[in-house]
């Protein structure tokens, strides 16, 4: 009677073996996306760059046949959304958009993080980059960043500079180039890109480090104009606007960039997964074409390329920090 059992026991074993190996990382791996994944987005619905994710997503669709949600979580500097993917299960179905500021300036501005930007993610791929150009007020006497450094050394504190947010790289920006030009503008902070513009085309601050495309049209109707712009190279949207490197000042090539991240337990077989299908969508030709137009650049990389350009951008952005003194309300 005994002996009987062997053989059901033989089979049972061998399918609880095979169930789990169904569930394994490897297996999960070779068969993902099985269903809609989530990436969480640290801007609110409706502005640029949501619409270029979205474009992705579209793209994502079509070559996998499972839906890319972009799920919008503004606030705290990115750490909303950063906290809400540092606690979602490890699966590759719950990413983040994460961006320069929760990645390598928060860490060194808040004492204390709900996450920890080295520990609480894993690499996925770079995503989109893009540059800042300087503009300055119509009425400023001066074409070039030369020009510009002239003009305003002897006026010292009467100068001041906008940006975006205090904390991220359109801040940092100013600190660095008043660091390496010797002058003394003083930073004034908005919430957001648009009150930052509308206080420059005013005449309220007289230069900003800001997007290119908020503000070309008021370059176009003659009420700022572009001194540099902080890419490596000159932007098509414009051309004629030499780069900061082009004018004597490398330090000032800054790239805002934005990448994807999974929480840190997600397996690396997944992780190669999900890796495989953002870069594929990330270099179809119709996406950098629309994204071209937003003046973005597609940035597919490699999980250890994006971890090695993390860690480089971490140490810039810490020393800017200390330069400045800047510490985020918290």
């Amino acid at each position: 009677m005994k002996l009987s059992m062997y053989p059901r026991l033989l089979l049972c074993s061998f399918a609880l073996a095979s169930a789990a190996q169904a569930q394994s990382p490897s297996a999960s791996a070779a068969s993902w996306p099985e269903r809609p994944v989530r990436i969480v987005v640290p801007f609110a619905a409706g502005n640029t760059l949501d619409t270029a994710v979205r474009v992705v997503a579209e793209e994502f669709r079509k070559n996998t046949g499972q839906p890319l949600l972009v799920e919008a979580r503004p606030g705290g500097s990115g750490i909303v959304a950063a906290q809400a993917v540092a606690q979602a299960a490890p699966d590759g179905y719950t990413l983040l958009l994460s961006n320069t500021s929760m990645l390598t300036i928060n860490p060194h501005t808040f004492s204390k993080l709900p996450y920890d930007a080295e520990k609480s993610f894993k690499p996925v791929s770079n995503f989109l980059g893009t540059a800042m150009v300087m503009a300055v007020h119509a009425s400023v006497p001066a074409n070039t960043v030369r020009e510009f450094v002239d003009w305003a050394r002897p006026q010292g504190s009467k100068v001041a500079y906008a940006s975006f947010t205090a904390g991220n790289s359109s801040h940092f920006a100013g600190v660095i180039f008043n660091q390496k030009t010797g002058l003394s503008m003083v930073h004034v902070p908005f919430n957001g890109t648009p009150p930052a513009v509308q206080n420059l085309v005013g005449g309220q601050v007289q230069a900003a480090f800001l997007p290119l495309l908020a503000v070309k049209p008021h370059l176009e109707a003659g009420r700022v104009k572009v001194l540099a712009v902080t890419s490596p190279q000159r932007s098509a949207l414009m051309p004629t606007v030499a780069t900061f490197s082009e004018q004597g000042f490398p330090e000032l090539e800054i790239y805002i960039w934005a990448a994807v991240s999974a929480p840190a337990a997600t397996p690396d077989a997944v992780i190669a997964s999900v890796n495989r299908e953002l870069v594929k969508a990330l270099r179809a030709q119709e996406v950098k074409d629309k994204w071209r137009a937003m003046d973005f650049e597609t940035l597919p990389s490699t999980p250890d390329e994006l971890a090695r350009f993390v860690a480089a951008d971490y140490k810039r952005w810490g020393e800017a920090v200390r330069i400045s003194g800047f510490k985020a309300n918290e």
